[in-house]
């Protein structure tokens, strides 16, 4: 059985790969790079749903195999749940996680810290059929805060900047996988959606 994964993001495909490895065992994850090139669509959804569903959509019409994409991001309290589906491309092209958290922090120099509250959301979509039924969709949430400067060297994007409320005083990018699995919306939403996909390949019903 193989899986497509929509992404070429290293760290996102192998979190998805070490989340679904538990309930979908002995499935080979194809990325992105793994599979021959197609026109990926433009992620202009507004809602991270959206994006996922389209990314996902894509993926199987392109590879003729089952696909899981995701569409996540940071929602600031004080920035009106901002950047939120702009996350990646917050700071302009070209895609900069630095740049990125540069801007964040700059946007919020002058928010009290009581007024720093943000969540990460993250929306999974899996696909293995042309029609309605033959899409399954689930939302992840992650609350927390955002810090004054980046600490950390693991995970990818806005980890560095945040602080889950369960993981106090650690940032995302300071927790061991397993810890950050515990806790984070892809944890969450893969979880959920996971025994759902098992099912699904092993040729279970709708």
């Amino acid at each position: 059985m193989r899986l497509h994964v929509a992404s070429r993001n290293a760290g996102k495909i192998e979190e998805m790969h070490r989340l679904l490895d538990a309930h979908v065992a002995g499935v080979e994850i194809v990325g992105l790079d793994d599979v021959a090139p197609y026109d990926e669509p433009v992620e202009d959804g507004a809602t991270f749903a959206d994006n996922a569903l389209l990314k996902a959509r894509a993926g199987y019409a392109a590879t003729g195999l089952p696909s899981i994409a995701d569409d996540s991001g940071l929602c600031v309290d004080a920035l009106n749940g901002m950047p939120g589906v702009l996350s990646a491309r917050w700071s302009g092209p070209p895609k900069s996680d630095a740049r990125n958290n540069e801007l964040l922090l700059a946007q919020l120099a002058d928010v009290p810290d009581e007024r720093r509250g943000a969540r990460f959301r993250c929306v999974v979509a899996y696909v293995d059929g042309p029609g309605d039924d033959d899409v399954l969709l689930v939302e992840g949430v992650m609350p927390g805060r955002v810090i004054r400067e980046t600490r950390g060297s693991g995970g990818f994007g806005y980890d560095v900047v945040f602080v889950p409320a369960a993981a106090e005083p650690h940032t995302s990018a300071e927790l061991a996988s397993a810890a950050k699995d515990a806790i984070s919306h892809r944890g969450r939403a893969l979880r959920e959606i996971a025994p759902q996909v098992a099912r699904r390949l092993a040729g279970g019903g709708r």
